[in-house]
């Protein structure tokens, strides 16, 4: 994938995220693609999915399929 620009990604993380910073902040707002980060760090690696593997992540999440 081509180096993405992520200068207008408005970041956001979920209302069930605690106190501690044990967070992803996720990026919808981007043409196509999601973005995820860690919010621990934010300078840090972001991984990038396109709008279908991001779905297809929260509909296995939703089915239980990451459960340990």
């Amino acid at each position: 994938m081509d180096q993405v620009n992520l200068d207008e990604a408005e970041w956001r993380k979920s209302t069930a995220s605690g106190d501690d910073g044990q967070c992803v902040e996720v990026a919808t707002n981007l043409p196509g693609i999601v973005a995820v980060r860690d919010s621990k760090d934010p300078q840090g690696p972001t991984l990038i999915f396109t709008r279908g593997e991001w779905k297809a992540f929260l509909e296995g999440a939703d089915r239980g399929e990451f459960d340990v």
